[in-house]
């Protein structure tokens, strides 16, 4: 079917789009790549629809009567016919209203003499009459001619071969609305159904649909309204700061249902419909808003924007659907909170979220205690003390953050120079906002830029933030440390000491700046865990994580995959190179935080075992654990080895697999590396950095060095 006849069907209300569609979630550079493929004539894919003379609930206001016959749906290719509908013209689909057009990707520009795409920018295109609107091309309000009189106008030189260039360019727009898109159909037979698996099916890849996006739609094909309600829901959240998205409440009803995170397809299903409408009527009118209010008045959250991972909210909406509309127990509501505060800094939802929906869900229904289980979990993963050493160079996307916030609410902290709580507050010059204690143009004038990293880390970390008002924000500008907070202390007694900032005057100097944030993180620690620890007592069951759990958790900070220690998979032969790889990890972990190498398992998780390198020792478990520890005293010491590796051998499926733990050290390890150019050794040392070793430059490890080890 071509384009435009596509089009003209949209108007005619002969195509239409199923309500059990997700939204459109297109954004401009997908635009662009669309238009860009169409002029270059390349394949665009395929368009499925389903013909039937009794179709589901439809999207937008359009209802369908008998009378009218079949009509056509789009299964898939909604995407791309929204987009294209948009920019031929130049208007919003009737099967959308513009509040639900989350990107606008109209006002595409084209120039029409080298066909670059570009939404529009005023300093490259303002007065050129070569950038236009590709809608205006469309629709016949701006032709070759006109772009040529106005470049004549301008006085550019315009030669034959340029007017014909512009004329081609023109005509390969006009062409568009007649390409081709090929069409699979489904036949009119075919019930509600069997066209959302087809649906499903087509989609089930991944790429371009979520599993929720999915099962979202199974669900809607049973229960029409389900999208509708779910979005007005999302909305009355969103007007008290609660943002979230359609699939956070699919895994609501995934976990509440089928105490689940990753069995999607269990909610498939028409069998499902009776229990979902009464779980939902249930969530709908008490156990989210519940669940928003403890967060609200026991966890001091305003909003969601203060979450590091919101998903960590399923396994307490789960425990309290559970308890159906029975309130529950002051202790209850301290363990919740308690636990999602530790779920925040020590990120449990950071990857494999539906493996560790599986177990948590699992745990808040079959527990008596489960928030002391899931605050164990954690435990057995993270440190749940704070320590300064996490606030050293890390911004306010940090966690910390979050958590930093929350505690100053406890404390009921005021803005610096309005005196008003920060609390969410009314007005817009109230918003909250978080700015630099000591004015960051102040500390780039005195060493702290982007020309070094770690100086403008310092200067960007959490300890050099406040909580203020926008208007104190404004007001404080660009002012030295020492005046502001000597006036804050003088008008408002309390509030440096709510916000834990340091009192002595002397560190408000900015030559003092690095001991104030040494200060200030020692009292952040200190306060943090106290405040953590003391939300209530949880009891301290023994939890051990399995070897899968571990793997499960992904790459870290504080976790690293190796496929061997020396056997090369893609060189099929032993590779002593891949030896220095493990030593560098080590080394990197050591002058961090500490952390765990796991060998006998590849980059996405699979475990592949330690078979070849057994077999390239000629021997088994101990040769092994021999050679390796051998290549440690080398290039680490004995002593190192002996107080600081723990190596272990746990399996999976009958594989095994090394496991290493490497605790932080005490002093610098360098690592003696052979130069590949020169041939000669060098000494080098390694930090990790996310879940990556990383070499520090000569320039940076004293300073890394100073932090880190005194």
């Amino acid at each position: 079917m071509k384009i435009s006849q596509i089009l003209d069907k949209i108007d005619e209300n002969q195509l239409f789009v199923p309500a059990f569609q997700r939204e459109y979630v297109w954004k401009t550079n997908d635009a662009k790549e669309l238009i860009a493929s169409l002029l270059k004539e390349y394949p665009t894919g395929t368009m499925l629809t389903w013909e039937t003379n009794n179709p589901p609930e439809l999207k937008g206001s359009w209802e369908y009567s008998p009378s009218q016959g079949a009509v056509k749906l789009i299964l898939d290719g909604q995407q791309r016919i929204t987009t294209l509908y948009m920019l031929i013209r130049g208007e919003i689909p009737p099967y959308y209203k513009l509040e639900e057009i989350t990107h606008d990707t109209r006002n595409l520009y084209i120039n029409v003499e080298t066909l670059d795409l570009q939404y529009y920018k005023q300093n490259l295109m303002e007065n050129n009459p070569l950038w236009v609107n590709l809608t205006d091309i469309f629709k016949d309000k701006v032709r070759a001619k006109n772009v040529v009189r106005a470049l004549k106008e301008k006085g550019e030189t315009v030669t034959e071969e340029r007017d014909d260039l512009i004329d081609d360019n023109f005509k390969l727009v006009d062409r568009i609305p007649d390409r081709e898109f090929v069409e699979q159909t489904i036949p009119v037979r075919a019930s509600i159904k069997e066209a959302i698996d087809i649906f499903y099916v087509v989609n089930a890849s991944g790429v371009n649909l979520t599993d929720a996006e999915l099962a979202l739609a199974q669900i809607s094909g049973y229960w029409p309204n389900a999208r509708e309600l779910f979005k007005a829901k999302l909305k009355a959240m969103a007007e008290h700061g609660f943002v979230f998205k359609l699939d956070f409440l699919v895994y609501v009803i995934l976990g509440v249902l089928h105490q689940s995170g990753s069995e999607m397809r269990k909610l498939h299903t028409p069998d499902n419909y009776p229990r979902i409408k009464d779980a939902w009527e249930l969530l709908d009118n008490y156990t989210l808003d519940y669940v928003i209010n403890i967060l609200k008045t026991h966890a001091y959250v305003d909003h969601t924007k203060e979450i590091n991972s919101y998903y960590a909210l399923v396994p307490i909406i789960v425990y309290c659907f559970n308890k159906g509309k029975q309130p529950l127990s002051q202790q209850e509501i301290k363990k919740i909170v308690k636990w999602f505060y530790y779920s925040q800094i020590r990120q449990r939802y950071i990857s494999q979220l539906q493996q560790k929906l599986d177990k948590d869900n699992g745990i808040v229904t079959k527990h008596e205690n489960p928030f002391d289980e899931l605050l164990n979990i954690i435990k057995v993963e993270r440190p749940l003390e704070i320590s300064t050493d996490e606030f050293v160079g890390v911004d306010t996307r940090n966690a910390l953050w979050g958590l930093m916030r929350w505690y100053f609410k406890s404390r009921n902290a005021v803005c610096f120079t309005t005196g008003v709580g920060i609390r969410q507050n009314m007005g817009g010059r109230y918003v909250l906002e978080w700015d630099h204690v000591f004015p960051y143009s102040l500390l780039k004038e005195a060493g702290y830029s982007r020309r070094n990293w770690m100086k403008y880390a310092l200067a960007q970390e959490i300890t050099n933030r406040a909580v203020l008002t926008q208007t104190a924000n404004r007001t404080k500008s660009n002012r030295e440390a020492k005046g502001y907070l000597a006036e804050v202390q003088e008008h408002f007694p309390d509030a440096l000491k709510r916000q834990s900032i340091p009192l002595d005057p002397e560190l408000w100097k900015i030559e003092n700046y690095e001991q104030f944030l040494v200060e200030r993180r020692k009292m952040l620690a200190t306060e943090l865990t106290a405040f953590l620890k003391n939300i209530t007592e949880t009891s301290d069951t023994q939890v051990e994580t399995s070897l899968e759990d571990l793997i499960q958790s992904g790459e870290s900070s504080d976790l690293e995959f190796k496929s061997s220690l020396r056997w090369g998979y893609q060189q099929g032969a032993i590779t002593p190179a891949l030896e220095d790889v493990i030593m560098k990890s080590i080394a990197a972990f050591s002058n961090s935080d500490g952390g765990t190498l796991l060998i006998g398992v590849n980059d996405d998780g699979e475990v592949l075992g330690l078979e070849n390198d057994y077999n390239s020792l000629n021997g088994t478990r101990d040769k092994f654990e021999v050679h390796l520890r051998n290549l440690v005293n080398k290039a680490f010491g004995a002593s190192f080895a002996a107080s600081n590796l723990t190596i272990t051998f746990p399996a999976s499926s009958e594989k095994e697999v090394c496991q290493i733990d490497i605790k932080r050290a005490l002093h610098p390890q360098y690592l003696e590396v052979k130069d590949k150019t020169s041939g000669g050794k060098a000494q080098k040392f390694y930090v990790r950095s996310g879940n990556s070793s990383i070499e520090l430059s000569l320039s940076e490890v004293s300073n890394y060095i100073q932090e880190r080890f005194h």
